[in-house]
């Protein structure tokens, strides 16, 4: 049976080959690939993801190859990418505590949330694409934790990349507020990987954050707790852990990578890999 894998972008740039990495993976083993966005709009690749030539600055070398560079604007520019599920159309958002009737409200909550759990029958993963972008419009988006929450609820596997690996941390129980990671090992943009200045975005015009307003790995290291652990693999050309049910890759050099062990977990039940 043809597998499917659900993959969440973000409006304000995705990372080029932290989707077309896995993207080639899934389609040369001939899965579905569904696409979403937090309100439908068409994602965007961030303009130095095509720019072979733009150096990365903490690394102090391009990360993109001039073959990378064109399957990305491929991509991008394709019908692929034209018409995603809109998660605000799909999910729906928790109501205030202030709402009048607040707790019918929560009732309704509850009961659309379930649906969710049937919406999801059809898909076998779902991944988190990185990049600056998710720093906006993912990492506090209720409806990207309650999509996690329902693929943990329904044991299928979860996929971050980069900065997407946020969105695992910041999805919480209601009642405990214990991160989803918790007691995890993963791995995910280390401290020394983050920008000092220059961190941009898609559909905002000159606007430079500088350095990204947190650093990803602190908040992994907390997030996973004691009896967890974060991975950052500093110094190695590669970092993905899988901690099943998640599977997390570094950055962008592990796209490829966090690809091939999604299918892994999927075809060989492949349940721990990276530590």
């Amino acid at each position: 049976m043809t597998k499917q894998v659900l993959v969440v972008l973000s409006e304000y740039g995705y990372w080029g080959e932290e989707l077309v990495g896995p993207l080639v993976q899934f389609d040369d083993r001939g899965y579905r690939v569904v696409f979403a966005t937090p309100s439908g709009k068409q994602p965007r690749a961030l303009p130095p993801s095509m720019d072979p030539d733009y150096i990365d600055p903490p690394l102090g070398r391009s990360v993109t190859t001039a073959e990378m560079a064109q399957l990305v604007r491929d991509v991008d520019e394709s019908a692929r990418l034209a018409t995603p599920i809109s998660l605000a159309a799909w999910l729906p958002e928790r109501p205030y505590t202030a709402d009048e009737n607040y707790l019918r409200h929560l009732e309704s909550y509850h009961r659309e949330l379930d649906k969710v759990l049937t919406d999801i029958a059809e898909y076998d993963a779902l991944l988190i694409v990185g990049g600056s972008g998710p720093i906006v419009d993912l990492a506090n988006n209720e409806r990207v934790h309650a999509l996690i929450m329902a693929f943990l609820r329904s044991d299928k596997p979860v996929a971050a990349e980069c900065y997407g690996v946020a969105c695992l941390a910041f999805a919480r129980d209601w009642e405990t507020r214990e991160s989803l990671i918790r007691g995890k090992r993963v791995t995910g943009h280390c401290k020394e990987y983050d920008y000092k200045d220059g961190t941009g975005f898609v559909g905002v015009v000159d606007f430079n954050m500088g350095p990204p307003p947190y650093p990803l790995e602190y908040i992994l290291r907390d997030a996973t707790g004691p009896d967890g652990r974060y991975i950052g693999n500093f110094g190695k050309e590669t970092s993905v852990i899988v901690d099943y049910p998640f599977i997390t890759g570094r950055s962008t050099p592990d796209s490829v990578l966090t690809g091939q062990k999604v299918i892994e977990v999927l075809e060989n039940g492949l349940r721990r890999f990276g530590w």
